[in-house]
């Protein structure tokens, strides 16, 4: 293995909450249908593995965890647990050891969800990494809806915004915030893990509602990064895709559908 080979982490530890009536893990949905919209072939997280750069790969895992690993048996995969559901950030912290001793100098962050980013954008991602220390990968998409959106300042990605405090912002201010996050990245190994104790002392306290429960927990988001770094001097880069439904986040039956009918399209 040398340097130059990309690691990749796919954070595949949720439950899919806004999946009605679907209780696995997400990222098993299949793109081929069968019997139900739920029930089939080709689950996403294959599509996914098939479309990343070469080199050692690790899913983070946490809901139906035995079910994600039969479902990858066949792949050669380290498996990093999430101990509880805490956000991207801490999924990103629970892939700590692999990142260390994958023996690579840059990595891929990606969701378990998004199946349709493509090998070349990927690749596009890496290859900023030779004067950046971290590149997000940015959308335009016909309307922002509750996207996080690139703070950009000189060709640099100063912050990432979620919308609860964009939508707060003037309307002439947010008509310039037009590139949205996909929630996927690259990023140099040694820069990234020097931000790893920062992001693990400062949670965020989120409300959650699930199955009608409501209550407070912590969790961890990688968007801090983005502006850690920043603070730092340090490069933030971004690329953007052609196509606003190569990053689209399968996260109800209705997106699951159109993935599915794309799916069927391009095959």
């Amino acid at each position: 293995m040398t340097s130059m080979e990309t690691a990749s982490i796919i954070l595949a530890a949720g439950r899919g909450s806004r999946m009605k009536d679907f209780d696995g893990n997400k990222a098993l949905l299949p793109l081929v249908p069968r019997k139900s919209a739920y029930e089939g072939s080709r689950p996403i997280l294959m599509e996914i593995l098939a479309n990343l750069p070469s080199g050692p790969k690790a899913v983070v895992v946490n809901h139906k965890k035995s079910d994600v690993l039969y479902a990858t048996r066949d792949h050669d995969i380290t498996y990093c647990e999430q101990p509880e559901l805490n956000g991207t950030g801490g999924g990103l912290l629970a892939a700590g050891s692999f990142i260390e001793e994958c023996g690579c100098s840059q990595l891929i962050i990606t969701m378990g969800d998004v199946p349709f980013v493509k090998n070349a954008t990927y690749k596009k991602l890496v290859e900023k990494l030779e004067y950046k220390s971290l590149v997000v990968l940015g959308f335009r998409p016909e309307y922002k809806k509750e996207y996080g959106v690139l703070e950009i300042e000189d060709d640099q990605v100063r912050k990432i915004t979620e919308w609860k405090y964009w939508k707060t912002y003037p309307d002439k201010r947010q008509q310039t915030l037009n590139i949205c996050n996909s929630g996927i990245y690259a990023a140099r190994k040694d820069d990234l893990l020097r931000y790893f104790s920062v992001l693990a002392e400062k949670p965020h306290r989120v409300k959650k509602n699930i199955d009608g429960n409501s209550f407070e927990v912590e969790e961890y988001f990688i968007t801090d990064i983005v502006e850690y770094m920043g603070d730092d001097g340090l490069d933030v880069g971004y690329t953007i895709t052609e196509d606003e439904e190569e990053v689209m986040g399968i996260d109800d039956l209705q997106a699951l559908n159109r993935a599915q009918e794309l799916f069927r399209i391009r095959s």
